[in-house]
Protein backbone atom coordinates (compact mmCIF):
# COMPACT_ATOMS: atom_id res chain seq x y z
CA UNK A 1 0.00 0.00 0.00
CA UNK A 2 1.35 3.40 -0.98
CA UNK A 3 1.77 5.80 1.96
CA UNK A 4 0.40 9.30 1.75
CA UNK A 5 2.69 12.28 2.31
CA UNK A 6 1.07 12.90 5.71
CA UNK A 7 1.57 9.30 6.74
CA UNK A 8 5.23 9.39 5.76
CA UNK A 9 5.69 12.62 7.73
CA UNK A 10 4.03 11.09 10.80
CA UNK A 11 6.27 8.03 10.66
CA UNK A 12 9.32 10.25 10.36
CA UNK A 13 8.25 12.25 13.42
CA UNK A 14 7.79 9.06 15.44
CA UNK A 15 11.26 7.86 14.41
CA UNK A 16 12.88 11.15 15.38
CA UNK A 17 11.07 11.16 18.73
CA UNK A 18 12.27 7.62 19.44
CA UNK A 19 15.88 8.58 18.72
CA UNK A 20 15.69 11.70 20.90
CA UNK A 21 14.00 9.84 23.74
CA UNK A 22 16.62 7.11 23.62
CA UNK A 23 19.41 9.66 23.75
CA UNK A 24 17.83 11.42 26.73
CA UNK A 25 17.39 8.19 28.64
CA UNK A 26 20.99 7.22 27.97
CA UNK A 27 22.25 10.65 28.96
CA UNK A 28 20.29 10.68 32.22
CA UNK A 29 21.72 7.45 33.56
CA UNK A 30 23.56 8.52 36.67
CA UNK A 31 27.21 7.81 37.24
CA UNK A 32 29.06 8.04 40.54
CA UNK A 33 32.32 9.43 39.29
CA UNK A 34 32.64 9.74 35.55
CA UNK A 35 30.14 8.39 33.09
CA UNK A 36 30.91 5.40 30.89
CA UNK A 37 33.48 5.86 28.16
CA UNK A 38 32.07 7.48 25.07
CA UNK A 39 28.80 8.60 26.74
CA UNK A 40 30.01 11.86 28.29
CA UNK A 41 33.12 13.56 29.65
CA UNK A 42 31.23 14.74 32.73
CA UNK A 43 33.18 14.43 35.95
CA UNK A 44 32.35 15.47 39.50
CA UNK A 45 35.49 17.56 40.08
CA UNK A 46 37.00 19.54 37.24
CA UNK A 47 40.29 21.42 37.17
CA UNK A 48 38.42 24.74 37.29
CA UNK A 49 35.88 23.78 39.98
CA UNK A 50 35.70 26.47 42.66
CA UNK A 51 37.26 25.10 45.84
CA UNK A 52 36.29 26.20 49.34
CA UNK A 53 38.99 24.04 50.92
CA UNK A 54 41.90 22.07 49.54
CA UNK A 55 43.77 19.03 50.83
CA UNK A 56 47.28 18.58 49.45
CA UNK A 57 46.68 15.03 48.23
CA UNK A 58 43.00 15.33 47.21
CA UNK A 59 42.44 11.89 48.77
CA UNK A 60 38.94 12.85 49.95
CA UNK A 61 36.86 15.09 47.69
CA UNK A 62 33.46 16.55 48.53
CA UNK A 63 31.52 18.38 45.80
CA UNK A 64 28.19 20.16 46.12
CA UNK A 65 25.92 21.06 43.20
CA UNK A 66 23.93 24.07 44.41
CA UNK A 67 21.39 26.74 43.55
CA UNK A 68 21.71 30.08 45.35
CA UNK A 69 17.92 30.58 45.28
CA UNK A 70 17.17 27.10 46.65
CA UNK A 71 15.73 27.10 50.19
CA UNK A 72 17.08 23.60 50.83
CA UNK A 73 20.56 24.80 49.86
CA UNK A 74 20.19 27.66 52.32
CA UNK A 75 19.15 25.17 55.01
CA UNK A 76 22.24 23.09 54.18
CA UNK A 77 24.56 26.10 54.05
CA UNK A 78 25.44 26.27 57.79
CA UNK A 79 26.39 22.59 57.74
CA UNK A 80 28.57 23.07 54.66
CA UNK A 81 30.27 26.10 56.21
CA UNK A 82 30.95 24.07 59.34
CA UNK A 83 32.38 21.23 57.24
CA UNK A 84 34.54 23.72 55.35
CA UNK A 85 35.98 25.10 58.58
CA UNK A 86 36.50 21.84 60.43
CA UNK A 87 37.99 19.89 57.50
CA UNK A 88 39.80 22.80 55.86
CA UNK A 89 43.18 21.12 55.40
CA UNK A 90 41.96 17.51 55.30
CA UNK A 91 39.50 17.37 52.40
CA UNK A 92 39.04 19.09 49.08
CA UNK A 93 35.60 20.73 49.02
CA UNK A 94 34.32 22.14 45.75
CA UNK A 95 31.04 23.70 44.66
CA UNK A 96 29.37 23.73 41.25
CA UNK A 97 26.43 25.63 39.83
CA UNK A 98 23.06 23.96 39.30
CA UNK A 99 20.50 26.78 38.93
CA UNK A 100 16.97 25.35 38.85
CA UNK A 101 15.22 26.78 35.74
CA UNK A 102 12.01 27.50 37.66
CA UNK A 103 13.88 29.87 40.01
CA UNK A 104 13.74 33.30 38.39
CA UNK A 105 17.08 34.63 39.69
CA UNK A 106 19.09 31.45 40.26
CA UNK A 107 20.88 31.58 36.91
CA UNK A 108 21.60 35.28 37.32
CA UNK A 109 22.91 34.70 40.85
CA UNK A 110 25.26 32.01 39.58
CA UNK A 111 26.57 34.34 36.86
CA UNK A 112 27.07 37.11 39.42
CA UNK A 113 29.10 34.76 41.62
CA UNK A 114 31.11 33.58 38.63
CA UNK A 115 31.78 37.18 37.56
CA UNK A 116 32.93 37.98 41.10
CA UNK A 117 35.26 34.98 41.01
CA UNK A 118 37.15 36.63 38.17
CA UNK A 119 38.18 39.32 40.64
CA UNK A 120 39.09 36.84 43.36
CA UNK A 121 35.83 37.24 45.29
CA UNK A 122 34.14 33.88 44.75
CA UNK A 123 33.87 32.95 48.42
CA UNK A 124 32.68 36.40 49.46
CA UNK A 125 29.92 36.52 46.81
CA UNK A 126 28.97 32.88 47.46
CA UNK A 127 28.44 33.76 51.12
CA UNK A 128 26.62 37.01 50.31
CA UNK A 129 24.08 35.16 48.16
CA UNK A 130 23.14 32.81 50.97
CA UNK A 131 23.28 35.44 53.69
CA UNK A 132 20.74 37.54 51.77
CA UNK A 133 18.64 34.86 50.08
CA UNK A 134 15.56 35.61 52.19
CA UNK A 135 15.62 39.17 50.82
CA UNK A 136 15.55 38.28 47.12
CA UNK A 137 14.67 34.59 46.78
CA UNK A 138 11.42 33.59 45.11
CA UNK A 139 11.02 37.01 43.51
CA UNK A 140 9.47 37.04 40.04
CA UNK A 141 11.48 40.15 39.13
CA UNK A 142 15.13 40.36 38.18
CA UNK A 143 17.37 41.07 41.15
CA UNK A 144 20.23 42.37 39.04
CA UNK A 145 20.12 45.88 40.62
CA UNK A 146 20.43 44.33 44.10
CA UNK A 147 23.19 41.96 43.00
CA UNK A 148 25.04 44.93 41.57
CA UNK A 149 25.08 46.50 45.05
CA UNK A 150 26.64 43.27 46.36
CA UNK A 151 29.47 43.73 43.87
CA UNK A 152 29.91 47.34 44.95
CA UNK A 153 29.93 46.34 48.64
CA UNK A 154 32.68 43.81 47.92
CA UNK A 155 34.79 46.49 46.28
CA UNK A 156 34.74 44.98 42.81
CA UNK A 157 35.79 47.03 39.81
CA UNK A 158 32.30 47.68 38.48
CA UNK A 159 33.25 48.20 34.84
CA UNK A 160 35.01 44.84 34.84
CA UNK A 161 32.17 43.22 36.76
CA UNK A 162 29.56 44.50 34.29
CA UNK A 163 31.61 43.27 31.34
CA UNK A 164 32.15 39.85 32.93
CA UNK A 165 28.47 39.50 33.81
CA UNK A 166 27.63 39.97 30.11
CA UNK A 167 30.50 37.79 28.90
CA UNK A 168 29.06 34.68 27.16
CA UNK A 169 31.79 32.53 28.67
CA UNK A 170 30.40 33.23 32.16
CA UNK A 171 26.97 31.95 31.14
CA UNK A 172 28.61 29.01 29.38
CA UNK A 173 30.49 28.09 32.55
CA UNK A 174 27.27 28.01 34.57
CA UNK A 175 25.49 26.05 31.85
CA UNK A 176 28.31 23.51 31.66
CA UNK A 177 28.12 22.84 35.39
CA UNK A 178 24.37 22.37 35.09
CA UNK A 179 24.59 20.03 32.09
CA UNK A 180 27.32 17.94 33.66
CA UNK A 181 25.23 17.72 36.81
CA UNK A 182 22.42 16.26 34.72
CA UNK A 183 24.85 13.76 33.19
CA UNK A 184 25.98 12.75 36.69
CA UNK A 185 22.42 12.14 37.87
CA UNK A 186 21.76 15.39 39.71
CA UNK A 187 18.01 15.98 39.87
CA UNK A 188 17.78 18.75 42.44
CA UNK A 189 19.75 20.80 44.92
CA UNK A 190 21.68 20.49 47.06
CA UNK A 191 23.30 17.32 45.70
CA UNK A 192 26.53 16.12 47.31
CA UNK A 193 29.18 13.77 45.97
CA UNK A 194 31.85 12.25 48.22
CA UNK A 195 34.75 10.75 46.29
CA UNK A 196 32.54 10.59 43.21
CA UNK A 197 29.63 8.85 44.91
CA UNK A 198 26.31 10.68 45.17
CA UNK A 199 25.12 10.91 48.78
CA UNK A 200 21.56 10.65 50.08
CA UNK A 201 19.67 13.93 49.98
CA UNK A 202 20.11 16.45 52.81
CA UNK A 203 22.46 14.53 55.11
CA UNK A 204 22.72 15.79 58.66
CA UNK A 205 25.99 17.13 60.00
CA UNK A 206 26.52 13.86 61.88
CA UNK A 207 25.79 11.74 58.81
CA UNK A 208 28.07 13.78 56.61
CA UNK A 209 30.97 13.91 59.04
CA UNK A 210 30.60 10.17 59.62
CA UNK A 211 31.02 9.51 55.93
CA UNK A 212 33.92 11.96 55.65
CA UNK A 213 35.71 10.48 58.65
CA UNK A 214 35.28 6.98 57.24
CA UNK A 215 36.74 8.14 53.91
CA UNK A 216 39.69 9.77 55.68
CA UNK A 217 40.34 6.57 57.61
CA UNK A 218 40.58 4.41 54.50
Amino acid sequence: MKLTTNAKFSIALVAVFAVVLGALLLGNRSGTGTTSAGASDATVLRADTHLLSTAPDNDVVLVEFLDFECEACLAMYPTMERIRTEYADRITFGVRYFPIPSHTNSGLAARVVEAASRQGKFVEMYQRMYDTQTEWGESSESQEPLFRTFAQDLGLDMATFEADLKDPTVAERVERDFNEGIDLGVQGTPTLFLDGVQLPAMPTYEELTGRIDAALAR
